[in-house]
């Protein structure tokens, strides 16, 4: 046990020691090109952690089912969104996601299954009705997303035809993020994990801090 909570303390420290030299390096001139196209390898490291914390006992058949059903479902809504501009509105993704398909980085997928799990598992031990967790773990992602869109055009992530955020890419956020909520709480899905909370907060902090300098 003493083990286990060292190697969870590493890892917190980790994370934030991590998305702190992001964001002196986004906050830099001469390092910023470089680290823009580090994005992908940040959400990978992310994902990575998750699976090492992941207790054992949870991952059975719906685990998997449910979590590869999240990667590949916000990827695809992703690709109609960014080829038809019907979900979101009229954006286009640049180059420093990595490898495309259909005008998609693959990886956005992988952003979504972070983005679901670890919203999800800040509220995972709270007494409260299943309902209440599902409405505001989709409220987090919500708010991830409003600080998030600040700042995607300035990382080269996407970028939006318009000046300003079409307010039904808001409304799909909030609707599909629901969905995917409520997709694990009803098939039972634990989502606790010993730094999910802490990657959460961790991205949030660092969208938020870039939001302000990088305007």
């Amino acid at each position: 046990m003493e083990l286990k909570l060292r190697k969870e303390k590493v890892a917190t420290i980790f994370i934030y020691v991590f998305y702190v030299v992001g964001i002196c390096g986004f906050l830099l001139p001469e390092f910023i090109t470089y680290f823009k196209q580090l994005i992908p390898l940040a959400l990978i490291v992310s994902f990575i952690l998750l699976v090492v914390f992941q207790p054992r006992e949870a991952i059975n058949r719906s685990f998997i089912l449910v979590f590869t059903g999240i990667y590949f479902s916000g990827l695809f809504i992703e690709m109609i969104g960014v080829n038809t501009g019907v979900v979101f509105g009229e954006y286009s993704y640049g180059s420093n996601l990595g490898f495309k398909l259909l005008n998609t980085p693959i990886i956005i997928g992988l952003n979504w299954l972070i983005l679901v799990y670890t919203s999800s598992a800040l509220f995972e031990k709270l007494r409260i009705h299943n309902l209440y967790k599902i409405v505001m773990a989709t409220i987090c992602m919500l708010g991830y997303d409003i600080v998030l869109e600040k700042i995607a055009p300035e990382t080269g992530m996407w970028s939006w035809s318009g000046m300003e955020v079409p307010l039904k890419n808001y409304v799909a956020w909030f609707i599909i993020s629901f969905i995917f909520q409520a997709v694990i709480k009803v098939n039972g899905i634990k989502t606790e994990n010993a730094v999910a909370k802490d990657l959460f907060i961790s991205q949030f902090i660092f969208f938020m801090i870039l939001s302000i300098f990088l305007q």
